[in-house]
């Protein structure tokens, strides 16, 4: 029998209420789920509906007005901010719809920046590697395509060897052409590192990538459906 897959994250009954002057907004309402070891996921549903609320909790990023969130085991609901600033450190890669790449460095020292307060990292050359640059490790942000900003961020997120990368619009800013090969690159550094990659998206078409989809509307989890056959990054339009 195969072995049962390991639990990366248990979050049940998260909720994320914020408070507006008089007005409460309900992000999150009562949400479990679990991820799994090196599974790419990605979480789809329209703006608004809780998905980046909810990869900012699971993240560190945030904190849950109520329910429960478990990495390996160990609660992160209740944990001081020097214990979450260890855990981002030490086991999370983030990508964002922005690059936030350091205008005056080159590629190789934008992920230097990480490498030099990790644990256990890659070299940057060789997570500029993974992604496909490794031709263009010693330009500037402003030498590069957004496409190439992009994979430098997402080398930057890898370059850690995190346990998870989370991925929030990483193709929100791009054309479709570009987007697929940012997709290409997370794609590869979830086969190539082992990190379950959770990728938030509205755009149904990348969710024919996923090992697992989970529908998102109104800060719940709508649905659930699993790839028997992944479509391959390259392949991806929109």
């Amino acid at each position: 029998m195969p072995a049962e897959p390991k639990v990366v994250f248990s979050a049940r009954g998260v909720t994320k209420t914020y408070d507006m002057g008089e007005v409460q907004v309900h992000a999150l309402r009562g949400v479990d789920l679990d991820l799994y070891a090196g599974e790419m996921l990605v979480l789809l549903g329209p703006s608004g509906s809780g998905k980046s609320t909810l990869l900012n909790i699971l993240g560190g990023l945030d904190a849950a007005t109520s329910g429960s969130v478990e990495y390996l085991g160990k609660q992160l609901t209740g944990a001081g901010d020097s214990e979450l600033t260890q855990y981002r450190r030490n086991f999370v890669g983030f990508v964002f719809q922005f690059y936030n790449l350091i205008p005056s460095l080159t590629a190789r020292e934008n992920v230097a920046v990480v490498t030099e307060i990790a644990v256990s990292p890659m070299k940057p050359a060789d997570a500029l590697e993974v992604v496909g640059l490794g031709d263009r490790m010693d330009h500037f942000p402003s030498q590069m395509s957004g496409g190439q900003q992009q994979r430098v961020a997402i080398a930057r997120a890898i370059a850690k060897n995190p346990s998870v990368l989370l991925c929030d619009e990483p193709t929100g800013a791009l054309d479709s052409e570009t987007g697929c090969v940012v997709l290409e690159a997370l794609e590869r550094a979830n086969r190539e590192i082992g990190a379950t990659t959770v990728i938030i998206t509205h755009n149904s078409e990348i969710a024919l990538m996923a090992d697992r989809v989970l529908h998102m509307h109104d800060g719940r989890i709508s649905g659930e459906e699993r790839n028997t056959v992944k479509k391959p990054a390259k392949e991806i339009r929109w």
